[in-house]
């Protein structure tokens, strides 16, 4: 992670800087989540396929203990707990487990994400793998990094060179709208993969083990963190209609510039 020394944001009430905050309580959390991994959990059911386990609300806990104590002027959003509104511009955007089905079944590929905004734009985001312990982070301006080291998208040229992630998501239509795209889409690409978690497929791309990924049921802690990761390290996130995703985008496609130009021709000619 870059110094803090470097970093403009506004520092915490103990005189941290952002990065260093949101590092710490991804940490934290992961240390949770590891420690209750393949143990009895109980679970809420929110949807069909949708669902939160009780180390979900310890991670999210653990995570607002921290943010409060550092940003107690600061508005959150969080996956489980809501929304907190504030007079600051600042938010910060949290996902206390992304991957949660998986983590429910005990398939060990999951994450704690924690992003921070400002005016609605992410300036800061933190992706953090417990079971592998990889750490990504990004700063507006500043790059992107896995475990202090710098990174950035796949060099890839063409879709028959790439490596594609993608995520079904909740909503049955948008599911069988993913699965159709998939069939079409396997005989012009290099191989495929369904991951189960949407914000460890963003920072893939961000680090070039993907070439490309697209989902289209997302929420904003889904990926504000993969946002910044994904400018910081050379790529583009465009929504579903072509401009460049949001928070607020639940519709995604994220690669470098060839691999999504190329993607996007073929989306509206198949």
């Amino acid at each position: 992670m870059p110094d803090k020394s470097a970093d403009r944001l506004p520092s915490s009430l103990n005189g941290k800087g952002p990065g260093e905050v949101a590092g710490f309580a991804a940490r934290e959390a992961g240390k949770i989540l590891l420690n209750r991994l393949h143990k009895l959990n109980q679970v809420q059911v929110k949807g069909k396929r949708n669902i939160v386990t009780e180390a979900d609300l310890a991670s999210e806990k653990r995570i607002l203990e921290i943010i409060r104590e550092e940003y107690p002027q600061h508005g959150i959003l969080a996956e489980e707990h809501g929304a907190e509104d504030s007079q600051s511009e600042y938010v910060w955007i949290i996902d206390p487990l992304d991957g949660t089905n998986n983590y429910f079944l005990g398939i060990p590929y999951f994450c704690v994400n924690i992003a921070l905004s400002k005016n609605n734009e992410v300036v800061l985001g933190v992706t953090y793998d417990p079971v592998r312990d990889e750490l990504f982070f990004a700063q507006k301006g500043k790059g992107a990094f896995l475990n202090n080291k710098k990174i950035s998208v796949s060099s890839a040229d063409t879709l028959q060179e790439a490596v594609v992630g993608v995520d079904l998501g909740y909503q049955a239509e948008r599911s069988a709208e993913i699965l159709d795209i998939m069939s079409r889409l396997w005989p012009q690409i290099y191989y495929l993969r369904l991951m189960g978690s949407a914000s460890l497929g963003l920072a893939y791309v961000a680090c070039g083990r993907f070439s490309l990924y697209f989902h289209r049921y997302l929420y904003p802690w889904d990926t504000a963190s993969g946002l910044i990761l994904m400018k910081e390290a050379g790529g583009k996130v465009k929504n579903w209609s072509g401009r460049m995703a949001t928070i607020n985008d639940r519709q995604i496609m994220a690669a470098n510039a060839r691999i999504l130009s190329e993607f996007e021709k073929w989306l509206k000619n198949k």
